[in-house]
């Protein structure tokens, strides 16, 4: 039997190896005519290539071949590292000259895609021709994460609530003339007014969009618990049910790009940008609920043994690791310039690094308590355009350094725009400051990646700083 990449190197497990021969099966049945490859970039955003079924069985175990240029882009896809020179600009002489990298199928990720149902899906993990992985791939990186935090006992779980925009495009901009890097985005109409938070009347208003996207969502089996009409216009959240290790991050993707394609195709425009510069529209956040289950019986380890408690010990040195690190970890929570329109005083969301009890003006709001076992940490502070790898990541590193160091949170911030707190970075360049001053998330991602990640950021900065107006626009509307 030929050595495929896939046993060379021993990179699935036996779950792994089992989903790859039902995915055979499937597609010789012949309902599925091509499979789309894709990896998550640096970004968050799913590239990749779209192939025929027989060459997709073919490749399944021997990867498919991209540019290593992929991970060298800003958001308006440039490239920003000097890809031809010694070591390509990464100091790796695997990239160099731009050389290619290998797709690698997680066979346990494929998916039938309910808007295009003769494509199947699957998320792939980027490695060089050695084997190894790349080291500049999110995905791997929050891998490696959860590995520490599996070997410390604990299993991360996550729920997640997304806030976004949905608008009726009234002119793609598709003329020759719109075209750039990046390119003229879309102008578009309100499909409700907005400022009626949760009421039955706007969201019949924009039930059938929100009815489209449902029927394409819950097609992927992700884990939707509710839909919502938020209090902006034309914004909706979407919350769904915890799930542990890799499967919440891979929804938060899946989830993005499968609202962006379903609305698109049906005449609309979906962003998660956080703040559109769009007259009376009001930022988007991205709450994340977060918990560590014992691997040894999945109990919470965060609720209190007693009413007297708000969290366990764990608990407890966990949520002073997220504040401990919470201004180095802003640059990966909120990645983009737009993000930081965001953070508002009195705005119920974040301006410092404080936590209260079930308190929706502070940055971490403990809920649960005594027999609860839904007792967890909601983070406010992420931006829906957010890698959820890199923010997952950063939230179990520093959880981690925490509870490895027995710290101990302030008292709680009844006032959460009045109670004295580390401030929370006002600008990306001040967050990528704090990240690169961050010992404990440099030495938990690598300084290779934090000096990557700072470089790509820099680079959108200093783009940023050379315009006047509509940047933000022309750069996250489309994007995100």
């Amino acid at each position: 039997m030929t050595m495929t990449f896939v046993k060379k190197y021993n990179l699935w497990t036996d779950e792994q190896h089992a989903a790859a021969e039902q995915i055979i099966k499937t597609l010789r049945d012949g309902a599925i005519d091509v499979v789309r490859f894709s990896f998550p970039d640096q970004h968050g955003i799913l590239r990749g290539k779209t192939l025929v079924v027989e060459e997709a069985i073919r490749v399944l175990q021997i990867g498919v071949t991209l540019t290593s240029t992929l991970l060298a882009k800003d958001t308006s896809h440039k490239t920003v590292f000097p890809v031809f020179s010694s070591g390509g600009g990464f100091d790796m002489p695997e990239m160099q000259g731009a050389a290619d990298v290998l797709m690698v199928a997680d066979p346990t990720t494929f998916r039938i895609l309910p808007w295009a149902p003769n494509s199947a899906w699957l998320l792939c993990d980027v490695y060089f021709a050695n084997g190894n992985p790349v080291p500049f791939a999110t995905r791997q990186l929050y891998r490696n994460a959860l590995q520490q935090l599996s070997s410390a006992g604990f299993e991360f779980m996550a729920g997640l609530e997304v806030e976004f925009h949905v608008f009726k495009v009234t002119d793609p901009h598709m003329q020759p003339s719109d075209a750039g890097q990046p390119g003229q985005p879309p102008e578009v109409s309100l499909l409700s007014h907005g400022y009626q938070y949760l009421t039955e009347m706007r969201y019949d208003l924009i039930e059938p969009v929100v009815e489209m996207i449902r029927r394409g969502i819950q097609g992927l089996n992700l884990p939707l618990r509710s839909l919502e009409v938020e209090y902006g216009p034309s914004q909706f959240e979407f919350t769904f049910g915890p799930t542990t290790g890799l499967q919440t991050a891979d929804a938060m993707i899946l989830f993005r790009s499968a609202v962006k394609q379903i609305c698109r195709r049906n005449g609309y425009h979906a962003t998660f940008m956080c703040r559109p510069r769009i007259p009376n529209v009001v930022s988007s956040g991205w709450h994340l609920h977060q918990s560590l289950v014992h691997t040894n019986g999945g109990a919470n380890a965060f609720m209190p043994q007693s009413a007297e408690q708000q969290l366990s010990d764990t608990g407890r040195h966990y949520l002073a690791g997220l504040l401990a690190h919470a201004a180095g970890a802003t640059a990966l929570s909120t990645p983009t310039l737009n993000g930081y329109r965001r953070y508002r005083s009195y705005s119920l969301a974040p301006d410092r690094a404080n936590w209260g009890r079930d308190n929706r003006g502070v940055m971490l709001r403990v809920l649960g308590g005594h027999g609860d076992q839904a007792t967890r940490i909601e983070n406010r502070i992420g931006e829906p355009a957010a890698n959820p790898y890199l923010y997952f990541s950063s939230q179990i590193l520093s959880g981690l350094d925490g509870i490895r160091r027995k710290l101990e949170p302030p008292a709680s911030a009844d006032a959460p725009y009045e109670t004295p707190a580390e401030n929370l970075p006002r600008s990306l360049p001040e967050a990528l400051a704090c990240l690169r001053n961050d010992a404990c998330l440099r030495e938990g991602l690598g300084s290779g990646f934090i000096d990557y990640f700072c470089a790509i950021k820099e680079a959108e900065i200093a783009r940023f700083n050379l315009e006047v107006t509509e940047w933000e626009q022309r750069e996250y509307f489309e994007m995100f």
